[in-house]
């Protein structure tokens, strides 16, 4: 199965499972044997957690902003439910490629399996993906993002970058366990080289965790547990029995586990996947590089619920717009598909081009015809020529996938849901996306453009448009 994810540029589409799957377990906390069952959902559905076991079968959203604990595990709650330990869920669900997707469960946490997220990489490939129509949305870091926490010396920063890629360093005063270091550069090395990975857990905070109700379902075959500080015999003795495992000896410091270590950075790359799991909960696909020291999942969550914010905030991101890079299409080639001209042409280039979208440029100038009676002491563009320079590159859009573009024009036949946010005056830069909303049937095509100065949104519409044979050409 070709596991493709936006970062790499290999779709931009939405993708479910292609069938649904059902796991059983045990759940870290709680102890509770638990059964979950993963679902295609409709595109634009997002992840979402049904508690099946609850009255009206109560339904959250995998969002940061319903993220309430982050001790041992994130929890999501609302009014009506509570679901923890959904990072590794989550981790595999984005590495995958996975935009919408039920998953149905029968207590308040998902289960644990070993400790990591391999049985979900598992099952997800076992049942394989589905692509949908929907485009996919995607948050583009476009400055430096850090939060950083001082009391625990963690540091999250996110940076610029092409593609999605992750470098996480932990660092522990402890004598078995220090200093180590993963990475993830593609996504497609996820399910070998992060996905097996094991949460962990030191001896010495075994006790507190079981007096605040934790870790009730802990063994050594679901973590992997760090020896690094000698206690007495009696001691060691009473938690192996607490926990419900066999007794080690209280002289040798080490790893205690059932199984060896799969990587010898094992606990770096399950910070790396917990991190994964938590950025997740953005809603979207990430595009930027994550630089992350001493992570957990209070600061990972605390980044999610800032990216969160501006997501709420801004509804959408401007396209990005290098004003050194090469047009698509220059001012001649517009021309050619285009029947405007001076005063009417409101495109000066085209940067980008998709099956479904297009971005076009159009630079606002005080020698512009209109600004002088509009108004003559304070020059503003006409709010129907915004929405005019972004129906024009919408018909550039339809008239660049015909075969014989210079015998068609595109013409208006509704406008809706028209919205000026800002004034537009010289000297702007209008950064125009304008995107598909269906497929054109019968020459009618429905699109969506949104106009952009720098990063503010400035100009929204909905506009059909009518693809006609040139009457010279009839």
């Amino acid at each position: 199965m070709t596991n493709k994810n936006s970062e790499s540029g290999v779709t931009r589409k939405q993708q479910t499972l292609a069938g649904a799957f059902e796991m059983e377990g045990k759940g870290l906390h709680t102890g509770l044997n638990i059964k979950v069952r993963f679902n295609p959902a409709n595109e634009g559905h997002g992840i979402k957690i049904c508690r099946v076991d609850l009255p009206d079968k109560p339904t959250i959203p995998a969002l940061a902003e319903y993220v309430t604990k982050t001790v041992r595990g994130t929890v999501l709650s609302n009014k009506q439910l509570q679901v923890s330990t959904v990072e590794h869920a989550m981790s595999a669900l984005y590495a995958m490629g996975i935009d919408n997707c039920l998953i149905e469960v029968n207590a308040p946490e998902m289960p644990i399996f070993d400790g990591s997220a391999a049985a979900y990489i598992e099952q997800i490939e076992r049942v394989g993906l589905k692509e949908q129509s929907a485009v996919r949305e995607v948050y583009v870091v476009k400055r430096k993002i850090e939060i950083k926490d001082d009391q625990s010396n963690s540091r999250l920063t996110i940076l610029p970058d092409n593609s999605f890629g992750v470098h996480v360093l932990i660092s522990f005063d402890s004598k078995v366990l220090s200093n180590q270091y993963a990475s993830l550069e593609r996504l497609e090395e996820y399910p070998t080289e992060i996905a097996p990975a094991r949460t962990f857990v030191f001896v010495r905070e075994i006790e507190a965790l079981l007096d605040n109700d934790l870790i009730k379902g802990g063994d050594l075959d679901n973590a992997i547990v760090i020896y690094d500080q000698e206690i007495p015999q009696e001691k060691m003795d009473k938690l192996a029995m607490m926990v419900g495992t066999a007794s080690k000896s209280a002289g040798e410091l080490g790893y205690i586990n059932n199984k060896p270590l799969k990587y010898n950075n094992e606990p770096a790359r399950h910070k790396l996947l917990d991190l994964i799991g938590d950025l997740a909960l953005i809603g979207r696909r990430l595009q930027g590089r994550v630089i992350a020291t001493c992570p957990g999942h209070s600061i990972n969550t605390k980044m999610a619920k800032l990216i969160r914010k501006d997501i709420r905030f801004n509804e959408t991101q401007s396209p990005i717009y290098d004003p050194n890079a090469l047009p698509l299409l220059n001012i001649q080639e517009i021309k050619r598909l285009l029947p405007h001209r001076y005063p009417m042409l409101l495109v000066d280039k085209v940067i980008e081009i998709g099956p479904d979208h297009i971005v076009g440029v159009k630079n606002v100038t005080n020698n512009e015809p209109y600004f002088p009676g509009h108004f003559p002491d304070e020059a503003v563009m006409p709010g129907v020529l915004q929405v005019e320079c972004m129906a024009q590159i919408g018909g550039l859009l339809i008239l660049n996938q015909l075969e014989n573009p210079e015998e068609y024009s595109t013409y208006f036949m509704t406008i809706d849901n028209v919205k000026f946010r800002q004034k537009v005056v010289p000297g702007d830069t209008l950064v125009a996306k304008v995107s598909l909303m269906g497929p054109v049937r019968r020459g009618i095509a429905n699109m969506r453009g949104l106009l952009f100065v720098g990063e503010q949104l400035v100009c929204e519409a909905e506009f059909m448009a009518q693809i006609v044979r040139n009457p010279s050409m009839q």
